[in-house]
């Protein structure tokens, strides 16, 4: 329970800063207002609050396995909403870091 636990709160912290990120850029790069601004600072803060959620401790573990969520969680936000098309080199750099998130994450400690 507790990984599956950790494992939606990293989906939901990666929706919330990512989402956050390109809500940013839409409304700065792509001059879509400050409304989008807005929207993709309120989405960055509440990413805080979700990362804070994770069962595990220690906020630098949390922070650093994050980062491989954020790395292929970027990967598919452009995939789904800016027609981003991976190459294997993509894929293999997201995979590797997924690996890492699992061995900082959830390996068997004493």
């Amino acid at each position: 329970m507790t990984t599956a636990r950790s494992l939606v709160l990293f989906v939901l912290a990666a929706v919330a800063e990512i989402g956050g990120a390109w809500l940013v850029w839409q409304g700065v790069r792509e001059q879509r207002g400050l409304l989008w601004i807005t929207a993709g600072l309120l989405a960055l803060g509440a990413y805080g609050f979700v990362a804070a959620f994770q069962p595990d401790p220690h906020f630098g573990r949390v922070l650093a396995a994050y980062g491989g969520v954020f790395v292929a969680g970027s990967l598919l936000w452009g995939v789904l909403f800016d027609g981003f098309r991976p190459d294997r080199w993509d894929l293999i750099g997201a995979a590797i870091c997924l690996v890492g998130v699992g061995v900082i994450m959830y390996a068997p400690r004493a």
